[in-house]
């Protein structure tokens, strides 16, 4: 693992200390920084695999980090996890529509951290293969943007135009959950007026076409693809 580097970002060194412990003593490669800027400087400089962001911090929280660092090519495919109190629906939803890919509540049980931890790595390691910019083939399905169309293994999967868009995100970024708000967003457009089982309907077709296996319900935020 000498080669995985993790950026941690907390403004409380008592935390900064346990998970840098817990992280080097998996083998991982661990920088760390205390504040929102600092956290821009680092990760510009370090181009970690994966950032480890608290929500709450002073001048620039997790949330404009994580914004700020998605705007940048070279951090799209850079894993993002927050650190966020449980009762912080808000903010959670807030970090999944910036780009965050998965959040840890507090308080820290390190076990379930380096877990999530590792996790959050396999993903990266699965990423869609990708031909050109526009097909997906992932999970035994096989997307093509260009042609609308889906293919699971030899069998031509018909969907609606939305049901498409819908899955072409989700398959984006497999593991990350997207909220139902920058589904909305994203597959509607902030223009458009819909109701609100819009997407539960969506999915409900989706699931009946490609199979109940690949996509999962993370209640009260959205949904993520998993294979």
């Amino acid at each position: 693992m000498d080669n995985i580097k993790i950026l941690i970002v907390d403004d409380e060194p008592d935390i900064l200390e346990i998970l840098q412990y817990n992280l080097e003593k998996e083998g991982y490669q661990v920088v760390t920084a205390s504040s929102g800027e600092e956290a821009l400087v680092v990760a510009e400089k370090e181009q970690p695999n994966l950032i480890v962001l608290d929500i709450m911090m002073p001048k620039i929280d997790g949330v404009e980090v994580c914004r700020i660092l998605r705007t940048k090519p070279e951090f799209d495919r850079t894993a993002i996890t927050f650190l966020t109190a449980r009762e912080e629906d808000y903010s959670q939803i807030a970090a999944l529509d910036v780009g965050g890919d998965d959040y840890i509540t507090k308080p820290i049980r390190p076990r379930v951290f380096i877990s999530r931890i590792k996790a959050l790595l396999r993903r990266s390691d699965r990423l869609p293969q990708e031909e050109g910019l526009d097909v997906i083939k992932i999970g035994g399905l096989s997307i093509d943007r260009d042609r609308v169309s889906v293919q699971k293994g030899e069998e031509v999967i018909e969907l609606a135009k939305k049901e498409f868009e819908l899955l072409f995100l989700l398959v984006s970024k497999p593991g990350k959950v997207f909220s139902r708000e920058e589904i909305f967003n994203k597959v509607w457009g902030t223009d458009v007026i819909v109701g609100n089982r819009t997407i539960d309907v969506h999915i409900r077709k989706l699931r009946e076409k490609i199979g109940d296996d690949y996509i999962k319900t993370i209640k009260g935020i959205g949904y993520k693809f998993e294979f």
